[in-house]
């Protein structure tokens, strides 16, 4: 089976929709006797080749110098690498042009196209209105989403959603052809190891007996993090060098962290970390990772947190509370630094590293990347069969 994979999701320093693609490119080439092409936007236009997968980047303009995002526009491209590929199943990652080009050429190539719904993207829209127009127009931004979505992802032959509980909403909205798909983790790579725990503090200066919070992920406002930064402001307040906080990733807030590790002196910053090992290596120093977000339709970095063996703190009713396995009991109730702040005290009066090493089993007998498209494909194969019938 030859698998094409589009996203506008994509770029050097991006994220959980990368890992996703990287970790399927690896299952096709270990585990499978076939292909997988990917298009993607790029600084230009080129086909990179290896074996049984082939990249193609399209030259498209940046819309975001910090996390790399760009905007594929040449869809005429895309056009002609999917007449040329000819592939058995295309899946869109991204609600945009691109995914209406792939359902457009999918009908007339004759290919069944997916789609998978990585972000529940209305959410963003909804708070901006929020900030600025109040109840009514809340309203009309969600009735044209719900509207939206129904017109696009009805087109596709299935829709892949990463959370139960997001679909049932999608369903709810009208989508009629949803599926749940847990995403997943390498645990070879991401599991416990207790040695880099030393050689990492070390490394960024961060004294043995101090408590370490991490955060993995874009510095953008749709993520919480302008919550997660105040929340630090204040524990730092009320307990001075008993927390540091570091930081993976990069994006608009990039100023306002900047400001609280000058402020505080205990804020340490990555602004990117390609390389899975060392991504690990970082996760696992780490006593604590804290993840703000409410609006996660999975929560990727989460999972591979537990994995290495560190546990997580957030806050609850979220799509994420599923794959949470240490106890949370001691999150936050509500949406606020300071509930955020108090579950993070909370949370670190507990024995974090039974926890962790708990949470880190279940996940590995759960999440592991090979469980996850061993099901995916057993879907794409149903999907071709009927689609050709």
């Amino acid at each position: 089976m030859k698998i094409c994979d589009l996203t506008q999701f994509y770029s050097p320093v991006s994220g959980g929709v990368r890992r996703y693609i990287e970790q399927k490119i690896a299952f096709v080439r270990q585990h499978t006797n076939g292909e997988h092409i990917l298009i993607v936007p790029g600084s230009k236009t080129q086909k990179k080749e290896e074996g049984s997968t082939r990249i193609y980047t399209i030259a498209s303009p940046l819309i975001c110098r910090t996390s790399r995002y760009r905007i594929l526009t040449k869809l005429h491209l895309v056009q002609q690498i999917f007449e040329h590929e000819k592939p058995d199943l295309i899946e869109a990652g991204d609600p945009y042009q691109l995914a209406w080009k792939a359902v457009k050429c999918g009908r007339a190539l004759d290919i069944p196209v997916t789609g998978f719904y990585h972000s529940h993207f209305p959410d963003a829209y909804i708070r901006s209105v929020a900030r600025y127009l109040g109840r009514s127009a809340i309203k009309i931004t969600e009735k044209i989403s719900r509207r939206y979505i129904r017109n696009l992802y009805n087109r596709f032959a299935r829709t892949l959603v990463p959370a139960p509980a997001l679909s049932h909403l999608l369903s709810d909205w009208g989508v009629k052809n949803v599926q749940h798909i847990d995403l997943g983790v390498d645990v070879d790579t991401f599991a416990p190891r207790e040695e880099d725990r030393s050689q990492i503090r070390r490394e960024f200066g961060i004294p043995e007996n101090a408590v370490l919070l991490l955060y993995v992920g874009r510095l953008a406002q749709e993520k919480n993090v302008k919550m997660l930064l105040e929340t630090f402001r204040l524990l730092h307040k009320r307990f001075p060098n008993k927390y540091h906080l570091l930081v993976v990733g990069d994006g608009f807030l990039r100023k306002a962290l900047l400001r609280l590790k000058n402020l505080t002196a205990a804020v340490h910053w990555v602004n990117f970390c390609q390389e899975a090992p060392r991504l690990a290596q970082i996760y696992r120093a780490a006593d604590l990772f804290v993840h703000p977000s409410v609006n996660e339709t999975f929560g990727l970095v989460a999972l591979e947190s537990q994995a290495c063996g560190t546990p997580v703190v957030g806050i609850q009713g979220s799509y994420m509370d599923r794959i949470i396995f240490n106890n949370q009991v001691h999150w936050a109730h509500e949406n606020t630094f300071l509930a955020l702040a108090e579950a993070i005290e909370d949370m670190t009066r507990q024995d974090l590293r039974t926890a962790g090493l708990q949470a880190s089993h279940q996940v590995r007998d759960k999440y592991a990347w090979k469980f996850v498209f061993e099901r995916l494909f057993s879907i794409y194969r149903e999907v071709v069969t009927n689609y050709k019938n």
